[in-house]
Parts: C-alpha cells; sequence; structure tokens
C-alpha cells in the first residue's frame, strides 16, 4: 500500500485538547493501518491536495488479480461517500468485492477522518456548498472524467446535492439510507369535536424543548470529546453494534477505537452537520425538494436497511417526484442503517449489478 508521507495535523485552538482527550491524528492512523490490512487487493493511499490547499484522504483499491488491468481502467470507476461520523475504515466488507471489475475509490469528507478540518459556515447553504466544492475539487485533483457516485447516509445528502450541480460526471447516482431527504413533519392539529371548534398545534412537553434547546447549542458528538479518557468506554459501551458487525474480521475493538478516533479530534464537519440540520436530526434544506433538479435521465438507485430508522418511504416519494425518469428503490432485509456492514454480500451484490449497468 503506497502511503503519501503525512505530518500531524494541529486542530488550532483545540490542540490542548490532547492532554486531555486519549487521541491523535496518528492513533487514527494506526486504528484505520489495521483495518486496511484486511484488504487483499492492490489498495492506493495518499492525501489529495484541494486548490485551496485543504487536503482529503483518499484510498484506490484495484483488482490485483485481473488478468488486464488496462481492461478495469475502462470501466467507470465507483466512488463511495461515507455518512456522518464515518470514514474510509468503515468500508473494509465492500471494497475489495466491489473492486472485482472497477476502480474503487473512497475518501473522507472534508471535516472527518484523517482528512483536513476547516472552518465551516453555520449557513446551511453555505456549509452544503463548501463540502460539494471539496467533492468537485477531489474529483479535478484525481482527473475522473465520470464516475458512479454512491453515498452513505450525510453521503447520500451530499452526494446528491453534488450530482444536482455537476450531473455531467456522475453516470449513476447510489444513495444508501440517505439522510436528509424527507422534510420535517408539520406539527399535527387538534381541536374539539364540532364545527367551528378553535383548532390548536400539539405542542411537545416543555422539558423535551428544554432538552432541545440544551442540544442545540452543543455539536452533535461533543459528549465523546467533554467525556475525555472516558471517551473510548462510552463509544464502546453506546455503539457496541459497530464491534458486532466486524467480529469476524476483529476480535478486539478495532473497529469502535477507529470510530472514537475519527470523532474525538477537531469537531469540524459536524459544524458543517450542524449547518446543514435543524433540531432531532431533519435537514434544514430537505433533498426532496430538489430531486427535481437531477436531470431526468440520471439513474438513481435507493438502496434502504429494511430495519433502519431511516423511512423507506422516502425513496418512493422521489421515485414519484422524478416521473418517468430512471429510479429504483431497493429495500435489503436484516440490515439497519449501516446497510454495508449489517448485510455486506447481498449489498455488494446488489451495488456489483448496478455498477454494471453502466458498463
Amino acid at each position: 500500500m503506497q502511503d503519501e508521507t503525512d505530518t500531524e495535523q494541529t486542530s488550532g485552538n483545540w490542540s490542548w485538547w490532547p492532554s486531555w482527550r486519549p487521541t491523535s491524528m496518528s492513533l487514527l492512523k494506526s486504528a484505520e493501518a489495521k483495518i486496511l490490512a484486511c484488504i487483499q487487493n492492490d489498495v492506493w493511499s495518499r492525501f489529495v491536495t484541494l486548490s485551496n490547499q485543504n487536503r482529503i484522504w483518499t484510498l484506490k483499491v484495484t483488482n490485483k488479480t485481473a488478468r488486464k488491468q488496462k481492461d478495469q481502467g475502462t470501466q467507470t470507476p465507483l466512488v463511495m461517500v461515507h455518512g456522518f461520523g464515518g470514514g474510509v475504515g468503515l468500508w473494509i466488507r465492500n471494497l475489495d468485492a466491489l473492486s472485482r471489475s472497477r476502480p474503487v475509490y473512497a475518501f473522507d469528507l472534508l471535516g472527518f477522518g484523517r482528512s483536513s478540518r476547516p472552518s465551516f459556515p453555520s449557513d446551511a447553504i453555505l456549509a452544503e456548498e463548501q463540502f460539494v466544492t471539496s467533492i468537485e475539487q477531489w474529483r479535478q485533483s484525481m482527473g475522473l472524467e465520470h464516475m458512479i457516485l454512491l453515498g452513505h447516509s450525510l453521503g447520500g445528502y451530499l452526494a446528491t446535492s453534488y450530482t444536482i450541480q455537476y450531473p455531467e460526471r456522475v453516470s449513476h447516482l447510489i444513495l444508501v439510507d440517505a439522510w436528509g431527504f424527507p422534510e420535517r413533519p408539520q406539527p399535527q392539529l387538534q381541536g374539539s369535536e364540532g364545527q367551528g371548534s378553535e383548532v390548536k398545534r400539539v405542542s411537545p412537553p416543555r422539558w423535551v424543548k428544554a432538552l432541545a434547546t440544551v442540544f442545540s447549542l452543543f455539536n452533535p458528538l461533543a459528549v465523546i470529546r467533554a467525556a475525555g479518557p472516558w471517551g473510548p468506554g462510552l463509544v464502546n459501551r453506546f455503539r457496541p453494534d459497530f464491534r458486532r458487525k466486524f467480529e469476524d474480521l476483529f476480535d478486539d475493538d478495532t473497529m469502535t477505537q477507529y470510530i472514537y478516533h475519527c470523532n474525538a479530534q477537531n469537531p469540524s464537519g459536524e459544524v458543517g452537520f450542524k449547518a446543514l440540520s435543524e433540531s432531532l436530526g431533519w435537514a434544514k434544506r430537505p433533498m426532496v425538494q430538489r430531486v427535481h433538479l437531477l436531470p431526468p435521465s440520471m439513474p438513481v438507485s435507493m438502496l434502504y436497511g429494511a430495519l433502519s430508522w431511516v423511512d423507506a418511504s422516502t425513496g418512493n416519494t422521489v421515485n414519484q417526484i422524478r416521473g418517468k425518469s430512471p429510479t429504483s428503490v431497493t429495500l435489503i432485509e436484516d440490515a439497519s442503517h449501516h446497510v454495508y456492514a449489517d448485510q455486506p454480500e447481498e449489498f455488494n451484490r446488489v451495488v456489483e449489478n448496478i455498477c454494471n449497468t453502466v458498463d
């Protein structure tokens, strides 16, 4: 695996925190290296420097058993964009299988993982534009003319926004349990029996409003950083599913350590996500209001975990909005939000079949 020499990135005003939090970019690098060592195919890895000097941590995986690498080189590459709080290491169950017939690229979103962690504006439009611009600058730096673009959760939201702005670069858009699509439900109306009665909105309890107000002051994962040396234990306690999803690959806390080190750094991407979202995780700018801006000819495949908290009916809504445009909705059984890790074989099969429709 080729690895560009990297220097430890500082975190600006947060540089004193590592004395309290048991984390660093070096520890994140080590945790990731242990995960990526499981990849059987050829891996090229490096930081890709953008025009504004931000760096995007990038993997390229190719099939080393392919007899004619030139043939694989003619295939449209698959580019995978992770979700909130994630990084390239979470695709470990998918990279080998999906790179059998085409190059696969995965990168850490700006503000997440090992990528640069710049400041994000608090305005939703500007924050989204900063994410999308970084993806386009990354594409330019990589020299990719066309790609199959796959995004999970927040990555699905950003991949859709990117495709709306740069449709000529995307051959097929694959959305996996995409966040931020549905509109926030309006409060239900309640009234007494009989016509002419006064109608009033159902209001949540005061304690719910109070908690929502308090939590809105903090970044989503602030508790991990505030916990200091107890942070890794919190991740193990509250996200034991990550250990179970990968237990046949690692019999220790490798994955939860990776998740911890991804999210115990300077909360740059979190600030960007907070700008995009309202309380309780709804998007300020729901994507269903913009999917009609995708070109009518753009193929869109939407995958959902049958056990996920993401409402799969949103896929049907998108299908209706797009009318006769090529749109498919697939439900993967026995999978939660992290479809790619819960049912990797089925996920890989579905995604590979989609890619094969491109070339």
